[in-house]
């Protein structure tokens, strides 16, 4: 399987299939793709479509597998930023914000992540439920503008402001911290708590999370 991510700020992947090879994704994700694909839609057992349902994922998924020769078929992310392709390993898991990702080999198991500390996950930015990439093969994960990785040594920390952290290792816990006092919440812009994150392990940050961009071109609230 060979792939090309083109688009620049709205980025889209082509990945090239040899005859017999398949690419799963949710429900609605396929772009576009040569005629000689198949697709075959599955919900995975009712515990999956119940975690499914809780994350907001799509309820159902796809496989398309090459048929009576090679094809091709395209991917678009649905926000400006980056696709980038991630090699997921046994036992190196990859964490990431909801909705992060776009399609994978067949060996490539995603699930819900339940942050382990409620703390973390009610204030931490992203919500309570991240998703979890595993297994073994390529991911293909849509970041919310440009994408800066941290690399983090076992102990060494990053303090990242709400929806900034896009994706991390699997090795690294996530916790929350507070600004400091009341006014440096009120009167300082950054809301209560940050986002702390400890290595080891590679965290990604992204430069323009959905939910600030949102919160900048929604219309003013009515009076």
């Amino acid at each position: 399987m060979n792939y090309t991510i083109k688009g620049e700020n709205l980025p889209f992947v082509e990945v090239e299939l040899s005859q017999g090879e398949s690419i799963k994704c949710e429900g609605g994700s396929m772009s576009w793709m040569t005629p000689n694909l198949s697709m075959k839609t599955s919900g995975g057992g009712v515990g999956k479509m119940f975690s499914k349902l809780v994350s907001g994922e799509s309820l159902f998924s796809n496989v398309y597998t090459a048929e009576n020769g090679p094809g091709m078929i395209a991917f678009a992310s649905s926000f400006p930023g980056k696709i980038i392709a991630v090699n997921i390993e046994p036992g190196k898991d990859i964490i990431c914000q909801k909705s992060a990702y776009l399609a994978s080999t067949t060996g490539v198991d995603l699930a819900i992540f339940f942050q382990k500390k409620l703390g973390a996950g009610f204030f931490g930015g992203e919500g309570f439920i991240m998703q979890k990439l595993s297994g073994s093969g390529l991911a293909f994960v849509e970041i919310d503008g440009s994408v800066e990785v941290k690399t983090l040594g076992a102990g060494e920390s990053i303090v990242v402001d709400t929806g900034y952290l896009a994706m991390m290792d699997g090795t690294c816990r996530m916790d929350i911290k507070t600004t400091g006092s009341a006014k440096n919440a009120i009167f300082g812009g950054e809301g209560l708590f940050n986002t702390v994150v400890t290595g080891p392990g590679n965290v990604y940050l992204q430069s323009m999370p959905a939910s600030r961009l949102y919160a900048s071109i929604a219309p003013p609230a009515s009076k």
